[in-house]
């Protein structure tokens, strides 16, 4: 990798070209190109990289999920990533408290204090993806936290490094002596100005407004009547700073209760008025969530096919407007009393359709769709080009009618026809979404304009410009306007007390420029069939939200999905002597390192599979001799399998140091992406495959074994000294289940290795030899085909995409399913029946660590997985940070350091759990190669589920 670092410190800090356009890029249509980026591991990298900036007379901005959407996490100086390895959490007091980091998500932290019923205060709805640190930065709230459990309300501590340097935890017990000692003009200062304004009787009286809503604008300068000592005037103050005022190292929560029992309704009414004057009502009955649409959020929703069918009566819907309502208890008993005072509103409510509370979880998940599905739709279907720019405010909840109806005045006004307006009615949270083409001549105009006229509106109907997204750029030009004189000079003189000289995030939540909210904007260019073939119109709906970087495996290592994305449009607009530096490193740091396990589409807002995207830059790269290549390894695929099961077994009896210099030579001369590097945990060839089984007249099954099982041998603690294929084979004669096996099995794939390498033609022509071997076996389509590797049976999935005409149709009359699915349904009731199950006969495991594949979430059989894994173990642990493993096939041979940075947190996961609970009786998964990558990980073996299950109820 191309990467120009120095080390202060053990700081790594990047000045590449690739990886300062890449981290330019985050959820805001706001673009600055950092000058370096580095990347802290600890606190004493975030003061060392104070004085590097200095040094350099940078101004420094932190990174951590970059799902901002006010420009607040871009920088044009010191970029520094607080995401890798900031990750720590700490449940306390049984989950009444928890400490974290800012890098770690916030559905993490969630997911660690399920186990205790609780979770954190603030939801928003980018929680699968937004750090701590921007939790935090932002005063972060949601759907049903209200005013109450944001982050503000809800910090008890945390641990700031200031910008001098001086490191603080607000928690001691001695921490505004020590506030004062360490830095005593800040403390100084900051009495001062609590008590200039509790002396102000203006100014009190403006807090006291402002903070009777959300607030998300400037300083939280409520905190001066809040709080009284400096050193918590000084937490709180951080608390919505933004990045401008100090580094937030660790924080501590005081957590809610989780509230499981939720029961849900949509109320549509033939007006905005009538909807908004039910409000009071509603609340009145206990609703923890009240989200209204507008009459074109529901034309939106129409068009949707997931959302409720009611919806499609409202295509057409031009007054109407909806409250999506929702109840929620700690169990279904306490939602009754709430579902009693719901049904009593409900049946008073002049409603222009019947309405009716569902516990239902599809049902609810309908309805959700409503709302959720939004931004999908609108963001979606925008004109390439174009931008996705979701904005929000607040007023007082009896001016929420009036301010709807004039912002739908204002979009007709200034021509943003497909604007749509939502948000948390309760609160009078409004969120708008328009789409503005910011590269067009005149619409930057429009956009000032509208902007302009926006902020009018909002100011007069006494509300704030920002309810939950924070000021960032596009506002910090109007936070005069909206405090007034005094408290915005008290604001200036917070920022000038932390930071007097101006190091962190300068533009960001003040600002002397009064368009600043107009400079430095994204612009988005559609990336052309030359960037990503037949995929550029999906491509171009990214809204660079970031919801895809969690799950890819290599965020740590490289580059994300949203920067792969990014990276494209940037190398349309390129000047000539950046675009060759970028399309060299782009090959390895886009293209060879994602593993195009495709976990990116499941978390995507706009749906885009950017391993697909990969796998077409990987084809386009292949010339006509590589292709032919691909098609003549699928024709020979038997002989090509019988090779490489002799090139292990050689490899398997010569030294490792030897084998090891060997690959490393070869991939200096042929490539990193062409030889792999061999290592001592290369495991030898596995047996062949089972060329035969019973008639296809007799059969239940088709069994379609993987040819992974065939390449590489069981792991030495498999219990099974076959792998898995003789093991569902010896499950399926236990079960009383007669299984055929496909002719010439020995030369069919499911196609992964040539599709992931972008081997079109070999694809193909595997996919036709495959399918016309499986009709054949399943009768024309009667029988199920089971495989008995993930992965595998995810590819087969796909083979109809590389057939055409009759053989294309014949293809989704074939049921394909993994073998856990199979087992499950099939083979467990079988097994318990007869009295073979292993709680039966007493052979369960005491506990087992389990990694669920990411093929296995895209098949949707990671429960069915977990079930197979119950029947054999009485205790079967999940780790919370499991994820792709990156070993992707060959991935992890070719890229070791993928897998390594893929594995790292689920592996340390692993390690804690050995270490508080003893080493577990076995480690599963679902697919050979990624237990391979799970073994090289943990120092564990991992084996097959299903091989455990076998032993389980061997005779």
């Amino acid at each position: 990798m191309n990467v120009s670092a120095a080390t202060t410190r053990a700081l790594e800090i990047r000045t590449d070209l690739l990886t300062r356009v890449a981290q330019a890029h985050d959820a805001s249509h706001y673009l600055l190109r950092p000058e370096a980026v580095a990347r802290a591991q600890d606190v004493p990298d975030v003061v060392a990289a104070f004085a590097e900036a200095r040094h350099r007379g940078l101004s420094v901005t932190f990174r951590s999920g970059g799902t901002s959407l006010s420009g607040q996490a871009s920088g044009a100086g010191l970029l520094v990533d607080t995401r890798t390895r900031f990750t720590r959490v700490e449940v306390l007091d049984d989950g009444a408290r928890v400490r974290c980091q800012p890098g770690v998500t916030l559905r993490s932290v969630n997911g660690r204090l399920l186990r205790h019923g609780r979770r954190l205060g603030p939801d928003p709805a980018s929680e699968i993806a937004c750090t701590i640190g921007g939790v935090v930065a932002n005063n972060s709230s949601g759907m049903a936290c209200g005013t109450v459990d944001t982050a503000y309300r809800t910090i008890e501590s945390m641990t700031l490094v200031l910008p001098s340097g001086t490191v603080l935890d607000t928690g001691a017990p001695d921490a505004d002596e020590r506030l004062r000692a360490l830095e005593p003009a800040l403390h100084r200062g900051l009495a001062e100005l609590r008590d200039r304004v509790r002396a102000s009787a203006s100014m009190r009286a403006t807090i006291a407004h402002q903070y009777s809503m959300k607030n998300t604008m400037g300083y939280g300068v409520n905190t001066f009547v809040d709080h009284d000592s400096p050193v918590k005037i000084l937490e709180h103050l951080v608390v919505g700073s933004e990045g401008t005022l100090a580094f937030v190292a660790d924080v501590t929560f005081r957590t809610v209760p989780l509230l499981p029992a939720a029961s849900t309704t949509l109320l549509v009414f033939d007006a905005l008025e009538h909807a908004t004057d039910a409000l009071a009502t509603i609340t009145g009955s206990g609703a923890r969530a009240i989200e209204l649409l507008d009459a074109a959020s529901l034309r939106v929703a129409a068009t949707d096919p997931l959302t409720d069918a009611s919806m499609r009566a409202f295509a057409a819907a031009t007054t109407q407007t909806a409250l999506l309502v929702e109840y929620q208890a700690t169990s279904p008993d306490g939602l009754e009393p709430f579902e009693e005072a719901a049904r009593r509103v409900i049946g008073d409510l002049a409603l222009a359709t019947p309405a009716e509370l569902t516990r239902d979880p599809a049902a609810r998940g309908r309805l959700w769709r409503v709302r959720k599905g939004l931004y999908t739709a609108v963001a979606g279907a925008r004109a390439p080009g174009s931008t996705a720019l979701l904005e929000d405010l607040v007023v007082p909840v009896p001016d929420l009618t009036a301010t709807v109806g004039d912002l739908g005045g204002l979009f007709e006004r200034h021509g943003y026809d497909d604007a749509v307006t939502f948000g948390h009615a309760k609160d009078g949270n409004l969120h708008f979404m328009i789409t503005p083409r910011l590269s067009d001549d005149g619409e930057l105009d429009r956009f000032a304009a509208f902007t302009e006229d926006m902020v009018t509106l909002v100011l007069d109907r006494g509300g704030s410009l920002k309810a939950e997204h924070g000021t960032g750029r596009i506002m910090a030009p109007f936070v005069r306007r909206q405090f007034g004189d005094d408290l915005y000079a008290v604001m200036r003189e917070v920022k000038a007390l932390c930071d007097p000289t101006g190091l962190l995030n300068p533009g960001v939540l003040l600002t002397d420029d009064d368009e600043g909210h107009l400079a430095h904007l994204k612009l988005v260019p559609p990336v052309g069939e030359p960037a990503a073939g037949d995929l550029a119109e999906v491509v171009d709906r990214c809204v660079e939200c970031g919801y895809c970087e969690p799950a890819c495996p290599s965020r740590t290592v490289t580059t994300t999905p949203r920067q792969r994305i990014a990276l494209l449009r940037e190398m349309v607009t390129a000047a000539p002597s950046e675009l060759a530096e970028l399309e060299r490193a782009y090959e390895y740091s886009a293209v060879d390192t994602c593993a195009v396990d495709s976990l990116c589409v499941t978390a995507c807002p706009v749906g885009i599979d950017t391993g697909k995207v990969m796998k077409v830059r990987r084809a386009q790269r292949h010339g006509p001799v590589v292709q032919r290549a691909g098609r003549t390894a699928a024709d020979h695929w038997g002989g090509a399998v019988t090779g490489l099961r002799g090139a292990l077994g050689v490899v398997d009896r010569l030294p490792t140091p030897l084998v090891s210099a060997a690959s490393k030579v070869g991939r200096a001369v042929l490539g990193a992406d062409v030889v792999p590097l061999v290592g001592s945990d290369l495991p030898g060839p596995g047996p062949r495959r089972v060329a035969s089984a019973g008639a296809v007249a007799d059969a239940s099954v088709v069994f379609f074994q993987s040819c992974m099982g065939s390449l590489f041998s069981p792991a030495e603690a498999s219990p099974s000294p076959g792998g898995v294929g003789p093991a569902f084979l010896a499950l399926c004669e236990r079960a009383g289940i007669t299984v055929a096996i496909p002719a010439g099995i020995a030369g069919l794939c499911c196609g992964t290795p040539w599709v992931s390498k972008g081997l079109t033609d070999g694809a193909a022509a595997m996919a036709e030899r495959t399918f016309d071997a499986l009709w054949a076996a399943t009768d024309g389509g009667r029988l199920p085909v089971v495989s008995d590797a993930s992965s595998c049976t995810h590819g087969l999935e796909g083979v109809g995409s590389h057939l055409a005409g009759e053989a294309r149709e014949q293809f989704e009359r074939l049921r394909v399913l993994d073998a856990v699915t199979f087992v499950r349904s099939a083979v467990l009731p079988a097994l318990e029946a007869s009295g073979r199950s292993p709680r039966a006969a007493g052979t369960t495991l005491g506990s087992l660590v389990l990694h669920p594949t990411c093929s296995s979430i895209h098949l949707g059989v990671v429960g069915d997985l977990e079930a197979v894994a119950r029947a054999v173990a009485d205790d079967v642990v999940l780790p919370l940070d499991a994820g792709c493993c990156g070993f992707a096939g060959d991935r992890g041979m070719l890229h070791p350091e993928l897998t390594a940075a893929a594995t790292r947190a689920e592996a340390a996961e692993v390690a804690a759990h050995a270490r508080d609970h003893g080493t577990a009786d076995a480690y599963a998964s679902s697919n050979r190669t990624c237990e391979m990558g799970l073994s090289r990980a943990t120092g564990q073996d991992y084996v097959h589920v299903v091989e455990l299950l076998e032993a389980a109820t061997r005779p």
